[in-house]
Parts: structure tokens; C-alpha cells; sequence
């Protein structure tokens, strides 16, 4: 644990969300399947990243939806301590629910002003089936969503982009689009690694600060590939 004068550093938590579509189209080509390995595979490297900065206490959750939404890890858990659980695709694309259950998790409380800027991953590769937009502004009227470092990736061609830029809320930076378990496998150890190592500095800046945390550029995928979504 890094000390200063007085005693030791105390950390602050980083609150990380997987917030995963479950939908019944992602049963096709093996893509909840390459989205179960993609994650599995990225743990070991995420715990190495946090276990690198002992600012930040690293906190993950799981939210999972098709029919409704659900918490597929409700409790907030230490990396060290995480499992990865398979999910499993059916149902439709009610990505509206997700979102409304994120904001009301990003609130005060049961958020902190003391923690570090929380780190969304929206994974789908259709559109949503229920109000959005609605579920959108009741995110982006919380500070804490507002400063949060949202990434969106897009499984598949056929994936709506549109709200998955409007949840990301940067023009400059892009949907990522996985068209193949690769692509798929280097963005989500991307947002575990990269990104996870961005909101954990010290200099993160806190719920009132400005400017937002800068984005680290996200890997660059091959265009020709085999297997393609």
C-alpha cells in the first residue's frame, strides 16, 4: 500500500459495471458464448491492473438483460474475489431497464463523493425493445453517470448504434464495433486493462471535478477475419 507522511494512502473505490445483452439473437454464430469467454479471459488481467494501483479499491457488478433486466452480480465484489458466471441468451433487448438500474446504483447514496470516476461497459448487438431515451436522461440526471467513463461495444453489423453513441455521449469517441470473437476478446480486455488503469489513477478527478477523465485510444482490430459476425 503506497504510505505518505502520517500513514497509509486510503483507497478509493472504483465502482465497474458489465452491463451485458442477453438477448435471444446473441445465441447465434456462438456470440454469448465468445462474450462469456471474452470476460473470463480479461479477469486475470484486470485483477493485475488493480492490483497495480493500491489508490483504488476496484469494486464489479454484473447487469444482465433480455425480458427485464437483473443483476447477474448484484453485490459490489472485490476483483481479487470475482468469478465470472456464464449467461445465457433468450428474451428480447430490454436495455432501457439496464440502464434505469445503473442510475439508480450511481446515486448518493449508495455512492460515495470520495470514489473514483465508475467505469461502464454497455455490451449489446441489437436495439433496445423498451424506452431508452427515458431510461437514458434519468442516467445522465445522476453526477455521478455524468463523470463516468461509459464504453459501448457493438456485437455484430446488424448492432444499433445509435443508442449505444448516445449512451457513450462523446462525439469524439466511437461505438467499438466487434465484428469476431477476436475483435471481441481485445475491447473487453481493453476496458478491463486500459481503461480500468485510467479511472484508478490518483489524479482521477473526483464527482466535482473538471475536466472528465480523458479516454485512453482503444485498440485498433483487423478488418479481414474469417469468422465473421
Amino acid at each position: 500500500m503506497a504510505r505518505r507522511p502520517g500513514g497509509e494512502l486510503a483507497s478509493r473505490p472504483l465502482h465497474f459495471f458489465w452491463i451485458c445483452d442477453c438477448s435471444g439473437s446473441l445465441q447465434a454464430d456462438g456470440k454469448i458464448q465468445s462474450l462469456n469467454n471474452a470476460i473470463r479471459e480479461a479477469i486475470p488481467h484486470m485483477q493485475q491492473a488493480a492490483a497495480e494501483n493500491p489508490n483504488a479499491q476496484v469494486l464489479v457488478r454484473v447487469l444482465r438483460f433480455s425480458d427485464g433486466a437483473q443483476w447477474h452480480v448484484a453485490t459490489p465484489t472485490p476483483i481479487a474475489d470475482f468469478k465470472w458466471t456464464d449467461l445465457q441468451a433468450e428474451g428480447v433487448t430490454d436495455m432501457g431497464r439496464a440502464i434505469a438500474m445503473v442510475a439508480e446504483q450511481l446515486k448518493i447514496p449508495p455512492m460515495t463523493d470520495r470514489a473514483l470516476p465508475p467505469v461502464l461497459v454497455l455490451v449489446s448487438d441489437g436495439q433496445p425493445t423498451d424506452d431508452f431515451g427515458e431510461a437514458l436522461k434519468k442516467l445522465m440526471d445522476v453526477p455521478w453517470a455524468r463523470r463516468a467513463v461509459r464504453i459501448a461495444i457493438a456485437i455484430g453489423d446488424d448492432a444499433d448504434h445509435g443508442p449505444l453513441r448516445a449512451f457513450i455521449g462523446h462525439a469524439e469517441f466511437p461505438v467499438l464495433q466487434a465484428n469476431n470473437a477476436e475483435s471481441l476478446v481485445n475491447y473487453i480486455r481493453w476496458a478491463s486493462t486500459a481503461v480500468l488503469r485510467a479511472a484508478s489513477s490518483p489524479a482521477s478527478p473526483g464527482l466535482d471535478s473538471t475536466p472528465a477523465l480523458p479516454i485512453p485510444a482503444p485498440p485498433t482490430t483487423s478488418a479481414v477475419h474469417d469468422d465473421v459476425w
